[in-house]
């Protein structure tokens, strides 16, 4: 494969990957009405789940081709992020801090 970018996969590998992102959410979404987390049906929290499932699918696609991770096992990482959703984020964005910490300008 020429050099990885983001502009050189095709629109069917996108595709693919946001909907099995998104299908994590929506498994997420399932069990948060479930267990009574959200209390009712809401279309603007469903819609936000899936949205933030296919960023966090799409993140972690890319750090699974940065990092050559198989395909398959690169697949089964972007439903179980899109599954955990904004927690991957924060999840990701703890890493970021303990990898590059920055000094605060206060201490």
């Amino acid at each position: 494969m020429p050099e990885k970018d983001p502009f050189n996969y095709s629109v069917i590998t996108y595709l693919w990957v946001i909907a099995l992102a998104m299908w994590g959410g929506v498994v997420s979404f399932m069990r948060k009405v479930r267990d009574g987390v959200i209390h009712r049906f809401s279309i603007v929290e469903f819609i936000g789940e899936l949205v933030t499932a296919g960023f966090i699918g799409i993140i972690t696609f890319w750090l699974c081709e940065w990092s050559d991770i198989h395909p398959l096992l690169s697949a089964a990482f972007v439903g179980i992020s899109g599954h955990m959703g904004s927690r991957a984020i924060f999840q990701f964005e703890g890493f970021l801090k303990k990898r590059f910490p920055v000094v605060s300008e206060k201490e």
